[in-house]
C-alpha cells in the first residue's frame, strides 16, 4: 500500500515538473521565396496574392508606405501598388459595390506588406503599440489585413474621422469619444460593412482591418516587384 502511494506521489510530481517545464518557442516561419509562393497557390488558389487595383479597378490607391508621407518619413515601398489573398480582394469587391451604390467607394492605403518592413516599422515606431511585433509578424505578412478609408466619389473627398490614417494617438482607436455625430455616423458605417464581408475592425486603429480567417495564411517576405 504504501509503495503504491509513493509510486503515485512521484508520478504526480512528474507530472507537475512537466506541466511547468517552459515550452520551447516555435521558430517563426516566413516565405520568402518566390517559387515556393507558386507552389503553395497550386495546393490552394486562394493563397494567391492579387493585386487589389487590377481586380477592382475603380478603387482608389493612396500607398503612403511608396512615399514619404507616413510616420517613417521615408520610402518603404519601390512601387505604389496594393495586394491581397485573393478571398480578402473577394470580400473588397463586395464591400465596393455596396458603397458604390451610395455614391460611395474605398480608398486603399496599404494592403501585403513585406515581413521586412515589419522590423523596419518595429525598429523606427515611438509607439510599439500602434506596429506589429515581429517575433508573431503581421496580418499585413500575410496577405490578410487592409488599411483604408472611404470617399465621395463625386468629390474625391475622404469622410470625416476622428484622426488622419496612420495617426499614433488614442483618438485613433475605432471605439474612440468623443467624436461628433458625423464623425460616429461615418465611423460606424464603415466598421459595420467591412464585418459584413469578414473584416474586423482592429481595436486602436479605425482604418485597419483583418481578414476572418487570417491564421491560414503563411507570412510572407516577397517584395512588390516579384508580384
Amino acid at each position: 500500500m504504501k509503495l503504491n502511494f509513493f509510486i503515485l506521489l512521484l508520478f504526480a510530481s512528474f507530472f507537475a515538473l512537466a506541466q511547468t517545464k517552459p515550452l520551447k518557442p516555435q521558430k517563426l516561419v516566413v516565405v520568402n521565396s518566390y517559387n515556393q509562393y507558386l507552389a503553395s497557390i497550386k495546393l490552394n488558389p486562394n493563397n494567391e496574392l492579387v493585386e487589389i487595383k487590377k481586380a477592382i479597378p475603380n478603387i482608389k490607391l493612396d500607398i503612403r508606405y511608396a512615399t514619404k508621407n507616413n510616420f517613417m518619413q521615408q520610402v518603404m515601398y519601390k512601387q505604389a501598388r496594393a495586394f491581397a489573398r485573393k478571398p480578402v480582394v473577394e470580400s473588397l469587391k463586395k464591400v465596393q459595390l455596396a458603397l458604390n451604390k451610395k455614391g460611395l467607394g474605398l480608398k486603399i492605403f496599404d494592403g501585403y506588406r513585406p515581413y521586412t518592413i515589419t522590423v523596419a516599422f518595429y525598429k523606427k515606431a515611438s509607439d510599439k503599440s500602434f506596429v506589429a511585433n515581429p517575433a508573431k509578424g503581421s496580418k499585413h505578412n500575410r496577405g490578410c489585413a487592409i488599411d483604408l478609408t472611404v470617399i465621395n466619389l463625386k468629390t474625391g473627398k475622404e469622410l470625416e474621422m476622428a484622426t488622419p490614417y496612420d495617426s499614433f494617438s488614442k483618438a485613433a482607436a475605432a471605439n474612440y469619444e468623443p467624436v461628433s455625430d458625423v464623425v460616429r455616423k461615418n465611423r460606424e458605417y464603415l466598421i459595420s460593412i467591412m464585418k459584413k464581408n469578414k473584416l474586423n475592425v482592429l481595436e486602436n486603429e479605425w482604418w485597419h482591418y483583418d481578414f476572418q480567417g487570417w491564421q491560414n495564411y503563411d507570412l510572407m517576405d516577397i517584395p512588390f516587384e516579384k508580384l
